[in-house]
């Protein structure tokens, strides 16, 4: 008898889009087309305020910006409920420790 872990086994190596949106702005046409090499696009989210998280264009979970190594990574705040616009859950993950690996020098 297959079991719920079984069926969704299936599918987990599907590749999806996941996208994090910083913010939005509605702009004119002819606003856009003026941009130059130092424009600077003021965007409608806070600088305070958590990125929304998408799966193929679906709203999934709420994060924040960290750093990690030379690469920006997304902290996942919160997981969006099932059918709703609320969060199901909020979780709060833990502050994450990055140590250089031993290079041969240090070694």
């Amino acid at each position: 008898m297959a079991t719920h872990a079984d069926g969704f086994g299936l599918i987990q190596d599907i590749d999806v889009q996941l996208t994090v949106e910083l913010g939005r702005k509605s702009m004119r046409l002819r606003d856009v087309l003026a941009l130059g090499e130092l424009s600077v696009v003021e965007l409608d989210r806070l600088t305070d305020e958590p990125l929304d998280m998408f799966v193929n264009g679906k709203l999934i979970a709420r994060g924040e910006v960290i750093a990690q190594g030379n690469r920006f990574a997304i902290r996942v705040l919160e997981i969006m409920g099932a059918g709703s616009s609320e969060p199901a859950v909020e979780r709060r993950a833990q502050p994450i420790t990055v140590t250089p690996a031993p290079t041969a020098e240090t070694a």
